[in-house]
């Protein structure tokens, strides 16, 4: 064998398994191990003050709904404060939120367009409850969801994080079923310490474990991270449900999710001490598997492909026939679902699924290009003007 194919097959190998460790092998490891520990439950009877912070930029079309949804969860009035911060709204959203006053709730208008994690940073500064549970103005709660998010709070848990549910009704299924696919790594890796990642529709950090974020930080991502850095749990509470709905086709997601990669790459870097499990134990192959290695498998599924493909061609390589024919079927699957999408035309559910799951490993690659080049977002759009935007670049 020479030197140049024994380097091939190295790289063959190594990328094929780190593709296997992540899709296949870390969840199977996940759910054996989260299956022999058992499931901790906790009395609500005690329930502990909280304010319900509403992040808002230009929300008016949903504003008054959410705030609806705020006022009618089941929680003591007494020990709930919900209070919405405007990170310089110009589109009426103060005006609505002003008429909810008499009913209790706090509008904390932030001018200079600063971002979402500066005005939370803000608002939490000024906050005496005992938990502070944050939310966006797009998801809706049902109506047991702060006790559940409560009822994680044990002993050394700093951060509880609820279960984002995206209704695909005329939407993006392929959506539903990752974060369906996300749910169950979150709820496993809880049972085993900690999560990693929390989502910015639902969830909740003890006032004392609140650390304050650079204003480029993507604060649902960094806020869970920084928790676990100074020592607190962060666990995965599925009864505390949030409803979403996913954008109308693959081109909004494809915009959104690479808005949302430049962002959780601009962070991720500043969190790779996490990576030592001395200091971290398991939490530390978690962070590293379904984020970091997660977020370069598509380097290392392109290497496993094009390797196997010349293993195939130059020694008749088994695997490699095999590598090459599973990577061009998933591009033949993915083209058909996106011709589907362009021409308005239902596609088969797994042409569907394998164009999601192409677009979403393009939103990793073309966030990190972003990150690399210097571009650092600190603001956030409206889902009015992701779809305008979206419009504008297919002009």
């Amino acid at each position: 064998m020479s030197v140049a194919t024994a380097a091939l097959r190295g790289v063959f190998l190594v990328s094929s398994a780190v593709v296997a460790w992540v899709y296949a092998l870390y969840p199977v490891t996940l759910a054996v191990a989260a299956a022999l520990v058992g499931s901790p439950t906790r009395s609500t009877d005690d329930l502990p003050s909280v304010t319900l912070v509403v992040a808002a930029y230009n929300e008016v079309d949903v504003i008054a709904a959410k705030l609806e949804n705020c006022l009618a969860l089941s929680y003591p009035e007494d020990r709930l404060d919900v209070v919405v911060f405007s990170d310089a709204s110009s589109d009426g959203t103060d005006r609505v939120v002003r008429s909810y006053a008499d009913r209790g709730v706090d509008l904390v208008r932030v001018e200079g367009r600063v971002g979402k994690t500066a005005c939370q940073n803000r608002v939490v500064a000024d906050l005496e409850t005992d938990l502070v549970v944050f939310s966006d103005a797009n998801s809706l709660y049902d109506p047991d969801a702060l006790r559940e998010l409560v009822a994680g709070f044990d002993d050394g848990v700093g951060c509880v994080v609820g279960e984002l549910r995206y209704e695909a009704a005329g939407g993006v299924d392929g959506e539903s079923l990752y974060w369906r696919y996300a749910r169950f790594l979150k709820r496993a890796e809880s049972r085993l310490g900690s999560t990693v990642k929390g989502n910015g529709a639902i969830y909740a950090v003890r006032r004392e474990a609140y650390v304050p974020l650079p204003p480029e930080a993507m604060s649902d991502f960094a806020e869970p991270l920084s928790v676990r850095r100074a020592g607190w749990r962060v666990v995965y509470r599925p009864g505390a449900v949030a409803r979403e709905h996913t954008a109308p086709d693959v081109a909004g997601e494809r915009t959104r999710k690479v808005r949302i990669m430049a962002r959780s790459w601009q962070t991720v870097g500043s969190y790779l001490d996490l990576l030592d499990p001395r200091r971290y134990g398991g939490f530390s192959v978690a962070f590293l598997t379904d984020t970091v290695l997660w977020w370069t498998t598509p380097l290392f599924g392109a290497l496993s492909l094009a390797s196997g493909t010349l293993l195939a061609l130059r020694r008749g390589s088994r695997a490699g026939v095999a590598v090459a024919l599973a990577g061009a079927g998933g591009l033949a699957l993915a083209a058909v679902g996106a011709l589907g999408e362009r021409l308005d035309r239902p596609a088969p559910t797994v042409c569907h699924l394998a164009h999601y799951f192409l677009v979403g490993n393009y939103a990793i690659v073309a966030g990190f290009v972003r990150y690399a080049r210097g571009e650092r977002v600190v603001v956030w759009e409206t889902g009015r003007e992701r779809a305008d935007a979206t419009s504008e670049a297919s002009r």
